[in-house]
Parts: C-alpha cells; structure tokens; sequence
C-alpha cells in the first residue's frame, strides 16, 4: 500500500467514525416481490403529491420525503452517536423500499434524523411540520430540542415547530418511534412479529408523507362538512387555531368555475348553506362541490384554503315487504365489493407512486364494483379523495388491537360471545385513535359505513362503542361488529361466511337490522413466480390450480348472491382485492402483474347486482 492509498484508508476510517455519519447507501432491498411501479420510485422525491386534498393550501409547503439516515437501538439507550444509514421516508422500515428491510420489536427503537431547509417564503409565519402517520408512538425532535409526541399508528399529526427553529435555512429534525407490534394493545391491524397465515410483516415508523407547511398566526386548522340532501343543505364548520373575538368564516360554494352559493358568520359557529338545484353524489355520477373557505378579520382574509364535498345521503330504510335495507340518495342500491386491506409487497403499507395506489381503485372498477371494505387500515388522504372523484363507496373498518377474547358463529346467525375486557390504557389507546380516524376522514363523501370492530378481535363493550359512534357520526351507518360477537345495536347484522355466500336469516332479530354479507370466498390460485414466500404454504379459503377453475365458481357464487338479494341481502365482500403475502385469494396477485380473472366478465357479473328489479 503507498503513501496516497494509507492517507485515504485513514480518512475513510476517521470519517465513520464521526457522528452521524451514513455507512450504507439506500437501494430497493429486492428479497421478494415487487410490483412495476417499485422500480419507478424516485428515491429523490418519493409520493410528491400534495398530501391533504380536503384542506389545500398549495402555496406554500415542503415535501421532506426522501433520504434521511436511520439507526435501531436498544429501548433504554439514549440517541445514537452514529446513524447506521439511509432510509427512504415514507416507508416502513421493514419494507424493501425503505431499504432497510429490518424489524424492529418492542425491545427497539428506532431513529430517524434530516437535515432540512426552510423556504425563504415561510419566515415570518408558523411553519407546522406535519407527518401523515407514523406506526406507533413518535417523539419529534427540531434543533435537539422536543416538539412534541404522538401515539396512533393511523391517524395524521403535526406540531407548530416556529419556537424551535434556529436562524438561518438549515434545520434539524429527529424522529424516535417505539412500536410493540403485537406485544402492545394498541390498534395494529394485521401486523404481528412472526407473519403467518392471515397475520403480515410488522410497519414500523413513517408510513406516510411528513411535510411542511406555513401558515399565519391564526388560521384554519380543519373543517368539518356534512351533507343533507332532504333538507338540501350543507353543514359547514371550522376549527381556527388562534382566534380573535369577531372572526369571521367566509365560504363560497362552486359548480366548476360557476359560484352557486356565498355564506359568511362567526367562525365559532356552524353554518346551514342551502343548495336550490342540488347535484347528488353517487357511483354513476360522482359529482363533487368545490369550496373556498377564509378566514376574515376587520374585513381582511387572514387565511384561506380549499376543500371539496358532495350531497349524498346514506340510510337504513324497510322496504315493501318490511326487510330493512341500505339505500343511497333515498333509493335501494345493492352495494358489491372487495375486502381491501391495502397491503404492498415493496412498501407494505405504503403504496409505492400514487399511479399504484390508483391502479387498484380503478382496476376494482374495470371490473364493475361498486364499494371497497377497507380492512382494518386507514389510508392515505389522496386515496379516499380519489375513492370520491370515482365513485367508489367505502367501508372503513377500525384498525384491530388487543385481541385474544372469545368468538362464537354459526352458518345463518351470529351468536353471542364475550367482549374482551381491556384494560384502562387499552380502551384508551382505542377509543383516542377511532375518535381521531372518525374526525380526519369526517368530509369523504365516500365512506358511508363506519365499523368499530371485526370478528370480535378485541371486540369490547360492543353497545357502548357502537352507540357512541352512531352519535358521533348519524350521516353514516354503524356496522358494529363484521363477523363479530352480535348484539342488537348498530344499522347491520354482518355474518362471514367461507367459502360460499350465506345471509343471516331476515327475521333473526325482529328485521330491525340492515342483513350483509361481510366477507365469503378467498379463493385461492397461487401462481409461481409472484408469491410472497414461495417456500411456505400459500393459501386461500378453496385453492385452485388453473383460472378457468377459479371462475367458473366464482360465477356460480355470483349467482347465489343474485338469489339472496330479493331475500333481503344489501351487501356482500369478497375477499379480496388482491393476495398478500401467504393468502392467495385475490382477484389479482400480490405484486399486481397477473388478474386471476377476466375482467370484463367480472364486470358482467356485478352488474347483474344493481338491478333494481331484483328487489320490486
């Protein structure tokens, strides 16, 4: 070795010792699976988009998602010396394009740490540094000193960060995330530390976009919208951070480019704005309003922001031969769709581009569904805004926690088993995250039915639970337990049936109660080559070696169901959109390369559901 080549070497060993300095370079960590749009991700600005369409202020915010540096420690161990390398922010540690692909654990913690710059536009107002979510408790920290902490995997935060910045452009932000997965009882969905089965690989950390934004002293910080189609009526309010006796909210109601409405009161205040010649919201025709809502003070607008709504009207109503049934816009509309649990096998829970997130909603349909069941996850705001502009109405489950408590079911009925009896910070965990879902995800227009739990996992004081969420939210159904331990609450009685379509008998429970089919099928078709783990059983409810197989059973559920509406069936899920990781029973397979079915005849199917005639 010569002179030249012992200097670098001694360099090259001063350098790592330095801290914060980064060891590994980020790259696709290709073990698995990946779907087309993996390659297609831009490590450099990665989900660029705008993140919170409902309430837009698109002049002034920063996307901080890209390369920032990582380290895992021992949970008692203070902030590392030394980062141990690059992760790409928004995904999951333990997903290939976070480049990582490592687990964490509940004896861990992991840590995130940028440098960031603050445009030369946002000095001299609030800046907010918000993070979409992050899975499970995050403690921030800006210049070294605490902004604040957050627990609830699914539900966005931000922290007004103006105290904490330092002069100049240059900023430091840390993240420390503790997640204990399935040794914890908060709300986790399907993640658990040894995936199997039905249970899939642990999401830990940022998830979801983390950005910017700069705001005035007192603005708007979220409004909430609520449609009445008999009265012909928004209702309109909003929260201001920082407000001054005499604010007023100014809201203009838009047709395209056409003003149709203009309304202004005390900002404290709910408004009532009438709409004279109203425009219904439905899958055939998903017309949306556009809004302009200000903030005004001594007649000058303090701040302003965009938004969006739609009338649409969701009920319980009996029909003809007294068999309560779901209608939208006050008429029966039989409702036909996947189970979607949204899972990724690059990204997890994490979409890799905006253009894959989109793929699925329009490729669900192509194929002439009308409802999505999103299962036991809560998705980024950009897909449920997309979910309005197609037309596609959502169910949209609790994320599941703390299970471990009894279950009873039998084909036809649901009978009743015991509700788990959670501790005092496990009620808490949930009750604090599905009040925060309710609020974020308030203003979709397409999501009409809320439902607090799935086949009793961790199914708790199932009246009290269901009955506070219908007051919380009564322009929405309440589908209290889907496969769960049944008590008469709620607008449904939901039974799970596999693999074929059932219903529970119409007179079960004194036909006080809206009668679905909450999941049935998960036929399975593993095809080599785009398995999770090709080396593990890979399953679904009745595996098929072929398609023509697969659908020809298919068709004979398909006309099962067309039997059981005229009975007094409002809904069915089939599971599922697509495989994830060990089950194999979608309409297409986990990385989206192959459709398992044709879809043109899917559409031919479905479409069969909608006829009004089955029901006369």
């Amino acid at each position: 070795m010569n002179k030249i080549n012992r200097l670098l070497v001694t360099a090259m060993l001063l350098l790592t010792a330095l801290p914060g300095f980064t060891q590994t370079k980020w790259a696709l960590a290709k073990n698995r699976i990946v779907s087309p749009w993996a390659e297609k991700v831009d490590p450099k600005a990665p989900l660029p988009e705008y993140p919170r369409p409902q309430m837009t202020r698109t002049n002034n915010w920063k996307n901080l998602n890209g390369i920032w540096s990582y380290a895992i420690t021992p949970k008692g161990q203070a902030e590392p010396a030394r980062y141990e390398g690059e992760i790409l922010v928004p995904f999951a540690v333990e997903s290939a394009l976070s480049g990582v692909g490592r687990t964490v654990g509940k004896d861990s913690v992991l840590w995130y740490k940028n440098t960031i710059s603050i445009p030369a536009s946002m000095r001299g107002k609030d800046v907010l540094l918000h993070f979409g979510a992050v899975d499970w408790r995050a403690e921030v920290f800006v210049n070294g000193q605490p902004a604040g902490t957050h627990e609830g995997g699914f539900d966005p935060f931000s922290f007004n960060i103006t105290a904490l910045l330092k002069k100049g452009a240059s900023q430091e932000i840390k993240v420390k995330v503790w997640d204990p997965t399935d040794d914890g009882p908060q709300p986790r969905g399907k993640q658990v530390k040894k995936p199997e089965g039905i249970w899939y690989t642990p999401v830990t950390g940022i998830w979801q976009t983390v950005w910017l934004e700069a705001v005035p002293k007192s603005y708007i910080a979220a409004t909430r919208q609520t449609p009445d189609i008999d009265a012909k009526q928004l209702q309109i309010s909003a929260s201001v951070a920082q407000a001054s006796p005499g604010d007023l909210l100014k809201v203009v109601v838009y047709d395209g480019k056409t003003k149709v409405s203009e309304q202004q009161f005390p900002a404290s205040e709910t408004a009532s704005i009438t709409l004279k010649d109203q425009k219904l919201w439905s899958p055939q025709n998903p017309f949306l309003y556009d809004l302009q809502i200000s903030l005004v003070r001594n007649n000058k607008v303090i701040d302003q922001v965009t938004s969006y709504f739609a009338m649409r009207k969701i009920s319980m109503v009996k029909d003809s031969k007294g068999i309560q049934r779901m209608y939208l816009n006050n008429k029966f509309l039989f409702q036909y769709g996947p189970l979607d649990q949204g899972w990724w096998p690059d990204g997890l829970y994490t979409p890799p581009t905006e253009a894959a997130m989109i793929y699925d909603i329009d490729k669900l349909h192509e194929m002439g569904c009308n409802m999505i069941r999103k299962h036991i996850k809560v998705e980024p705001a950009r897909y449920y805004t997309y979910c309005d502009r197609k037309g596609m109405l959502l169910w949209q489950d609790m994320p599941s926690g703390d299970l471990g408590n009894g279950w009873e079911q039998r084909p036809g009925i649901l009978d009743k088993g015991t509700d788990k009896k959670r501790s005092p910070e496990s009620e808490g965990y949930y009750r604090q995250e599905w009040e925060r879902i309710m609020n974020v995800l308030h203003n979709y227009p397409s999501i009409v039915v809320w439902t607090p739990f799935n086949e009793a996992w961790g199914q708790f004081k199932t009246r009290e639970i269901t009955e506070w969420t219908m007051k919380k939210d009564p322009s929405r159904l309440v589908n209290s337990a889907s496969g769960g331990n049944f008590e008469p609450t709620g607008h449904m009685t939901d039974l799970h049936n596999y693999p074929h379509p059932a219903m529970p008998r119409p007179d079960l429970f004194g036909n006080s109660t809206i009668l679905v089919l909450g999941e049935f099928g998960g036929l399975g078709w593993p095809i080599e080559g785009h398995l999770w783990d090709a080396g593990k059983r890979n399953w679904g409810y009745q595996n098929f070696k072929n398609g023509d197989d697969l659908f020809a059973r298919y068709e004979k559920f398909s006309a099962r169901l067309l039997e059981l509406i005229p009975l007094g069936l409002s809904a069915a899920v089939y599971t599922q959109t697509t495989d994830v990781e060990g089950e194999v029973n979608g309409y297409m397979t986990y990385d989206r390369k192959i459709m398992k079915f044709p879809v043109d005849k899917l559409r031919g199917l479905h479409l069969r559901f909608y006829d009004a005639s089955l029901v006369e």
